[in-house]
């Protein structure tokens, strides 16, 4: 590209393609193809796999992941809401602690959220063996608890830990909401409530839906949990049909499935808001939180506190014990946890810095408006973070397969080597599905910090003669730091404890700290997957502390 693009003539609006735009489009195809994959095998193989989906897996797969995906909407819309109107509406003691706390549970896993309730519910766990001595029973059969293996179980476990995302971006908007517009209500005849259901709910709208979205995709996207409760939904039937029963055409097919229910969910939300604008063309007056006082200040804080102490501290509390017991008990580390530790914080390190790269890489090119290509680059990086980790997993193995022959044949005729897989053979498929799944966070991140750096930097910069690529290396790279810091850390996190992905591509022999967990639970053996999962919950804990600081930050 030359030195004076600034310069160029305006009716030119095509971008001449260089190595970064090269590079840009083959990442794009890159997610792109699972996606590919899966639509070719599911067509390519036997329909009768189809009709025997169609009667036996698909009807009892897809009525279930509905109806877990209808109870998890409901209750994170309820508890992310009434969280984030409690915190901004009023006051009351411990409010201040209470508006990051509430954030807490998102540093559960949800597969490790079933797996301490598991054993805490259990009926001879510590809960119910309360309950009874309390009332007077001295065995379970006298008293028992309702099963938590089972639908409304796993409904509302996985409400609790995925009610932070309603709550934050609720939140958000509540705060910015004017409080002329309740008092206008008021003002109207509206009593309180009604100014809420009338005035603020419709106004948040935008927020809820978007917190309900990326709950339900985080719902879609779990194999640990519904496994654990016994809940046989799509993506465990993806799972067990090519884990189980080697029949890859038939995950693949019903994984066809799956992407149908998120495309629908993604359309769905976009459709109910596509006319509608929300916004206040006047002068914005904070919402005065209204100071609570007696019962009723204990009231809010029993409501307040409710969630976070049923989404992380009975979890937390648990697996602190558990694992103090354990090492206790044995002394020591199992060499195996301690090799999956080393396991996992090599793969999380190195798919973190690939995928901030290419994020990077995206973001940069696509910023000029004249690339015509970069609205689609920008829609198909974020495919990836929509697409379950199973539905990845599957989409991925025939293009590691056909990269394995090829390498493997070349090495084999060049140097004589024998035949192996490099990429499924070894953490780097992995490494890929992670890079895949998480570039829309990355690129999400960039882009919001780019779009921070005023333009008139960079064309200060390039009248001063230098070129582009010095202009991103001593203007842009700098200010987007705290971006991508950011951007690594949630990365960095979410690779950490990715299950469903990982099971799937794992080489034999390869244990992460999520599949660790995984098997031990599925053993029955919980204080051994205990320390496992404390290690995950508070590597979790680290983005949400960080995102809790800059909430208080950008509230006072």
């Amino acid at each position: 590209m030359s030195e004076n693009t600034l310069q160029q003539p305006p009716l030119k609006k095509t971008q001449s393609f260089n190595a970064s735009t090269y590079l840009v489009l083959g990442v794009a195809f890159c997610v792109l193809a699972p996606v590919l994959t899966l639509l070719w095998h599911a067509f390519s193989g036997d329909f009768q796999h189809w009709s025997g989906l169609l009667k036996n897996v698909i009807p009892n797969s897809l009525g279930n992941t509905l109806v877990l995906l209808a109870g998890v909407a409901f209750v994170v819309a309820c508890l992310g809401t009434g969280s984030a109107w409690l915190t901004t509406a009023y006051q009351f003691p411990t409010r201040n602690i209470l508006m990051w706390a509430l954030l807490l549970p998102l540093a559960v896993p949800t597969y490790i959220m079933a797996f301490a309730y598991l054993d805490v519910m259990h009926p001879l766990g510590p809960i119910q063996s309360v309950i009874r001595d309390l009332l007077g029973y001295t065995s379970p059969r006298q008293f028992r608890l309702p099963d938590i293996r089972s639908m409304s179980g796993a409904i509302v476990l996985l409400g609790f830990v995925l009610y932070p995302y309603v709550y934050l971006s609720t939140r958000v908007m509540f705060m910015t909401q004017a409080a002329n517009l309740i008092e206008a209500a008021r003002t109207l005849g509206c009593t309180r409530r009604e100014a809420f259901f009338r005035v603020v709910i419709p106004m948040a709208r935008p927020a809820i839906a978007v917190g309900i979205s990326l709950a339900l995709l985080e719902t879609l996207n779990d194999i640990g949990a519904s496994e654990f409760l016994g809940i046989q939904t799509l993506t465990v039937s993806v799972y067990t049909t090519w884990i189980s029963r080697s029949n890859l055409a038939g995950a693949a097919q019903i994984a066809i499935f799956m992407l149908i229910v998120v495309t629908t969910l993604i359309w769905l939300e976009r459709h109910g808001r596509r006319h509608q604008r929300y916004a206040n063309t006047q002068r914005m007056h904070p919402i005065q939180p209204q100071k609570l006082r007696g019962i009723q200040a204990l009231i809010a804080m029993a409501l307040g506190w409710f969630p976070v102490i049923c989404g992380f501290i009975i979890p937390a509390v648990y697996l602190v014990a558990e694992s103090i017991k354990r090492l206790e008990a044995v002394g020591t580390v199992s060499d195996d946890l301690v090799r999956g530790t080393f396991n996992t914080i090599t793969v999380a390190a190195v798919a973190t810095l690939i995928t901030v790269i290419c994020g990077l890489l995206i973001a940069w090119v696509v910023r000029n408006p004249r690339f015509t290509l970069g609205k689609f680059i920008v829609r198909t990086s974020s495919l990836g973070y929509a697409i379950p980790g199973t539905v990845l997993a599957i989409g991925l193995l025939t293009p590691y397969a056909l990269i394995d022959t090829f390498i493997s044949d070349s090495l084999s005729f060049l140097f004589q080597l024998p035949p192996q897989l490099y990429i499924m053979g070894s953490m780097s498929g992995i490494i890929i599905a992670y890079v895949i799944r998480f570039l829309a966070i990355s690129v999400g991140g960039i882009e919001a910090g780019l779009s921070r750096i005023p333009p008139s930097l960079e064309n200060a910069s390039r009248i001063l003669g230098k070129t582009s690529r010095q202009t991103f290396f001593n203007i842009h790279l700098p200010l987007l730091k705290p971006a991508i810091g950011a951007a690594s850390l949630l990365i960095f996190v979410d690779a950490m404890k990715e299950l469903s992905a990982t099971l799937l591509l794992r080489p034999l022999n390869f244990e992460t700290l999520s599949t660790w967990l995984y098997a031990e639970a599925a053993r029955g053996t919980y204080e051994e997957g205990a320390i496992a999962a404390l290690i995950i919950v508070l590597a979790g804990l680290l983005p949400v502390i960080i995102l809790a600081k800059s909430q208080t930050k950008s509230n006072y």
